[in-house]
């Protein structure tokens, strides 16, 4: 039985991922700061696969350790999904508290890599890593410094890390438009419920979990049209 560590499996994208791959057989070990949500996704899982359920905050060490431990070895899953938005709405840059981007980069960048670096130890070859990221780390949208830059910064540590780990499998996902509560966060105004919920978005990120493609950027609902960029 594979293991695989999913980070912000609570809802969203973690969740629908977290549902899929336990019906395909993995041991999973999920996280979320909430713990009566993740608790409730526990038990669903449960009647399908071993689950590790344990509530806290990615960004602190102490929890990304246990993680780690409650994981085992070998992992030959990691997906850094957990994000922070930030600020709703979201400020511009020239008004943007650096304390609260501090906090932006602390959970959506430093957090991934401080768990990736715990994890490296126990990736056998061609395990694979998934650090979930956003069309706002590639395009310039207004207002969208904060988690845009946070994403790109992602985007960049995937990259390196992928050439520097040639027998591991990199990713940077983005899994395009969500019915998400942090989307509707970042909209408040808005009615985003003509947007896809994050079901659809899971064909790709297996998809690619399961291939031999070479790590990179992905788009997921590319890799579901099957449009592989070269």
């Amino acid at each position: 039985m594979s293991t695989a560590i999913i980070t912000g499996a609570s809802r969203g994208l973690g969740l629908a991922l977290a549902r899929s791959l336990a019906q395909r057989g993995w041991r999973l070990v999920i996280n979320a700061r909430g713990a009566h949500d993740l608790q409730r996704v526990a038990a669903e899982l449960e009647r399908v696969t071993e689950v590790r359920a344990l509530a806290g905050d990615i960004a602190d060490g102490w929890h990304r350790e246990a993680l780690i431990e409650a994981a085992g070895q070998p992992i030959e899953l990691l997906v850094n999904n957990a994000s922070m938005l930030g600020p709703s709405p979201q400020p511009a840059l020239a008004d943007y508290p650096l304390e609260v981007l501090q906090r932006v980069y602390a959970v959506n960048v430093l957090a991934p890599l401080a768990l990736i670096q715990l994890a490296l130890p126990r990736m056998p070859a061609g395990a694979c890593v998934v650090n979930v990221t956003s069309d706002a780390a590639t395009e310039p949208y207004e207002g969208w410094g904060g988690y845009g830059s946070s994403k790109a910064a992602l985007e960049q540590l995937s990259a390196i890390l992928a050439a520097e780990r040639p027998a591991l499998r990199v990713y940077a996902v983005d899994p395009g438009d969500m019915r998400t509560r942090m989307h509707q966060e970042a909209f408040p105004t808005q009615d985003i419920s003509d947007r896809p919920p994050p079901e659809n978005s899971v064909p790709g990120l297996l998809e690619l979990i399961g291939s031999s493609l070479p790590s990179g950027r992905y788009q997921a609902r590319q890799l579901l049209a099957g449009e592989v960029p070269s």
